[in-house]
């Protein structure tokens, strides 16, 4: 059987992967708070882990790997948006359900085995935080109920600071019913126009890191193998997790393996609404990029590393893609190659395995390639569709060959104004266009809109 061997955040080495159980290799990894389409951040942890578990899948057995990702469908943004819109929690909710599975589909990404919504799993919360009070390490105060930090003794072992250097470097909610800064809420009130429960502490809902405690709990069980997500999540939300999970479960350990993403930026900077450099997975699909691109540019870098989307990247990962789907085009896929798996198998180095995939397709292996591809979620079927209509009619190779000639003519006849014109009239079309030594070589970009070229002739 294939070793495996995972940075673990938590002890911060690389260490061999030992599962509980080899016939149920289990992992839960933090999913979205449904109010919005999911953004090309939101999907990086989605790719990344989807990998690894086609990675386990392979390993184990598929029928041996449970794979748990949940939904938060309870938050004060999604409050917030249904008191803008006038519409119902569920229906804002189902909506933003059905936009993320089509939007994760379209990367290629296999549908967990189980996605838990939060609002499913209340008598669940109620009952673990009726728990750790019951354990001192919980207390009910003006219908809220908070976790005692101070009762966990490994608190911020997984972030690597201790209670006191947290309160001392970080913001934190000051309130009059709070024994400590550091203690956070599992439990709050909720008004009128608020979701909320019946519980033993008043009508309340629940806080938001007790959910995913709950929901692996009674997916999972008290002890499973990997616990996933972005680094952002590292504090103070899986922290958290780990202090109320182990307190409620003494002994239990919670998760053995903590796997964490870096975070995503766009031409080399931060994505951010403000710098106008912020795209949800749709605005791109929208655009013209294939999920396939999507995807193989999120796999180019390791997942401990910040990512950066380029256009040039994008561009380069299409180029790759077709011809290699133009080369396994009527292959039977055969098992991946072994060095694809030992890439994979060596903390998730993804960027390793595509360099494999590009050897494979070197040295000819079709149908190794093929197989190889498929272990990374790439070259499947399913993803092919934009390589096979993305190609250009006769008529607009044609055209797009004319306007080459005209421009070859205007540099000739030293008409700049009239070559400068054809070059950014090729650029806003969407066709990229490469001068070799052999002549001038020409692709389509993503968005191509061959009602551009007309007007240059």
């Amino acid at each position: 059987m294939t070793g495996i061997r995972l940075f673990n955040t938590r002890t911060r080495t690389k260490e061999d992967f030992v599962p509980i159980d080899p016939a149920n290799v289990r992992m839960y990894v933090c999913g979205p708070t449904v109010y919005d389409r999911a953004h090309l951040g939101n999907a990086r942890p989605v790719v990344v882990f989807d990998t690894l578990f086609r990675l386990l899948r392979h390993v184990f057995g598929a029928d041996h790997v449970t794979y748990v990702r949940n939904f938060t469908d309870v938050d004060d943004k999604i409050n917030d948006k249904a008191a803008q819109t006038g519409r119902p929690i569920r229906d804002i909710t189902d909506e933003t359900i059905g936009w993320y599975h089509a939007d994760m589909d379209a990367l290629g990404a296999l549908r967990p085995t189980h996605e838990p919504r939060a609002t499913d799993y209340i008598a669940q919360m109620i009952a673990m935080n009726e728990t750790l009070i019951q354990r001192g390490h919980a207390y009910a105060a003006e219908g809220h109920v908070l976790f005692d930090v101070r009762s966990f003794p490994d608190y911020g072992r997984l972030s690597g600071r201790s209670v006191d250097d947290m309160i001392a470097g970080a913001r934190v909610e000051v309130a009059p019913f709070k024994r400590d800064p550091m203690d956070f809420v599992l439990w709050k009130p909720s008004s009128d126009d608020h979701p909320g429960w019946d519980s033993p502490w008043g009508k309340g809902r629940p806080g938001w890191h007790i959910e995913c405690s709950a929901m692996s709990f009674d997916l999972l069980g008290p002890a499973f193998d990997i616990h996933a997500g972005g680094i952002d999540l590292q504090f103070p939300h899986h922290e958290n997790e780990i202090a109320q999970s182990c307190c409620a479960h003494p002994g239990s350990g919670f998760a053995r393996y903590w796997l964490h993403n870096e975070m995503l930026q766009v031409e080399g900077k931060k994505m951010s609404k403000s710098l106008g450099n912020f795209f949800t997975v749709r605005d791109l699909l929208e655009q013209g990029y294939p999920g396939e691109v999507i995807r193989f540019v999120q796999l180019s870098t390791h997942y401990s590393r910040p990512m950066d989307w380029t256009a040039a990247k994008a561009e380069q990962a299409e180029a790759t893609l077709r011809k290699w789907r133009d080369l396994i085009a009527g292959v039977e896929p055969s098992v991946p190659s072994a060095s694809v798996v030992a890439a994979l198998a060596d903390d998730l180095n993804t960027a390793g395995a595509i360099a494999e995939l590009h050897r494979l397709a070197s040295e000819g292996d079709r149908a190794g390639l093929a197989g190889s591809a498929a272990l990374l979620g790439l070259l499947e079927p399913s993803l092919g569709a934009w390589a096979e209509i993305a190609g250009p009619d006769a008529a607009v190779s044609d055209l797009i060959a004319q306007l080459l000639a005209a421009r070859a003519e205007a540099r000739v006849a030293k008409d700049f104004a009239r070559a400068d014109k054809l070059r950014d009239g090729f650029a806003a079309a969407g066709v990229v266009v490469k001068d070799t030594a052999a002549g001038a070589e020409w692709t389509l970009a993503p968005g191509f809109d061959a009602d551009k070229l007309k007007g240059l002739l």
